[in-house]
């Protein structure tokens, strides 16, 4: 078990690219190339228009009931998982109050996708943002001026932006997740001249996911977005609107029983909890923890398997404590210091966006996240948690 643990980690067995992090190896595909799946594509393109329309339900109960079987690449697989999901979502929250059920022609396949992605089928982060892009031009970075979204609800400027906004921090995340596999080995070696370098790279890097995330209203307004992008990222779970969850029609596994998924919500990006992994930053028992366990399970199951992997080997905590080198605590508070401010302006977008905003229906509540949780409280535990893990430099 032992040897185990010091066998170097290979972000490839954990499909981690080097310069992408947890964005796909390859752009995502702007379609599905067989003209079998024209129903679904059809859909997801006039999206915005039914949306608009209140046409999106009379179009999915239309389509045939297609087969998963002519899907065949990694890639189509998450195309299916994308365009499906959006059109799952538009079909739940298009009108006044929505459906007890999914149609089989869509939950059928929604399910078997989802089987052989390893994650439910609701639209989650990683058909949101990770497969949501394309490049302007593939020879210049994935970057915010060179992307923008395959796929959108009622599209415009604010919805855009908002997700881009994430895929730009997911690309800049990749320069911290490159060195995590050396920063492991550094401080099981105790090389603490090593560690300091990797850890004063983790530390810019979170700087620069942070100027990211501070550009968010440059274009995503707060109104805007509460009204016209956050709608159709609820999930069925713990959410007033729909109680009971959802039944998905057709679909033997669910035995006819309502399933309860939690909605699209950054909580299920990777980055942050595998920083947390890597610098030991823990969270006390309570329901934020298990929500924040949970929402694991709708990440792709290699990058949960990833941050497990970081999370059981990582000694840096533990060398940091052990030695009294102030270059490496420095360099190791820099890091915790990079996720509380990252945490902490996560929180003020969550007052603005939606806590201040004003509740019109229960279909979208300000005090309860899109993952279905009462979120001020826990982002604001959350973020005095990480800054709490800071440790003392000189006597």
């Amino acid at each position: 078990m032992q040897t185990a643990l010091h066998e170097p980690l290979r972000l490839e067995d954990y499909v981690v690219h080097p310069e992408r992090g947890f964005l796909p190896p390859q752009d995502p595909l702007p379609r599905l190339p067989d003209p079998y799946y024209e129903p679904w594509e059809a859909i997801a393109h006039d999206l915005p228009k039914l949306l608009v329309a209140g046409r999106v339900r009379k179009a999915v109960n239309q389509i045939p009931l297609l087969s998963t079987e002519r899907l065949h690449t990694e890639a189509e697989w998450r195309r299916a998982m994308l365009i499906l999901s959006y059109i799952g979502h538009g079909y739940v929250w298009n009108g006044e109050t929505p459906p007890e059920s999914i149609p089989a022609n869509l939950a059928g396949p929604w399910y078997a996708v989802s089987e052989r992605l390893g994650r439910p089928p609701v639209l989650s982060y990683a058909s949101y943002a990770l497969d949501n892009w394309r490049r302007f031009d593939p020879s210049e970075p994935i970057a915010l001026g060179n992307i923008a979204l395959l796929q959108n609800f009622l599209a415009g400027l604010d919805e855009e932006w908002f997700i881009l906004i994430h895929v730009d921090i997911e690309a800049r995340a990749s320069d911290a997740l490159r060195v995590i596999p050396q920063a492991l080995e550094q401080a099981e070696r105790r090389d603490l001249r090593a560690l300091t370098q990797s850890l004063l790279q983790v530390a810019t890097t979170l700087e620069a996911m942070y100027a990211t995330l501070a550009r968010m209203p440059e274009a995503c307004d707060p109104y805007i977005y509460y009204n016209r992008v956050r709608p159709y990222i609820h999930g069925w779970k713990n959410n007033p609107a729909l109680p009971k969850g959802l039944i998905y029609e057709g679909v033997e596994a669910y035995n006819g029983q309502p399933q309860m998924f939690r909605g699209e919500t950054g909580a299920q990006s990777s980055i942050v909890p595998t920083l947390d992994g890597l610098l030991g930053i823990e969270h006390a028992e309570d329901p934020l923890r298990t929500y924040l366990m949970e929402m694991r399970f709708y990440m792709p199951p290699a990058h949960r398997r990833f941050i497990e992997a970081v999370e059981n080997r990582s000694q840096v905590r533990q060398c940091v404590l052990e030695s009294d080198d102030a270059d490496l605590r420095h360099a190791y508070n820099a890091c915790v210091e990079g996720v509380h401010r990252f945490r902490a302006l996560h929180l003020e977008y969550a007052a603005q966006y939606i806590y201040k905003q004003q509740a019109k229906s229960a279909k979208n509540p300000t005090k309860v996240g899109t993952g279905g949780t009462p979120f001020m409280r826990y982002l604001k535990k959350h973020r005095d948690e990480s800054e709490q893990h800071k440790v003392q430099v000189g006597g």
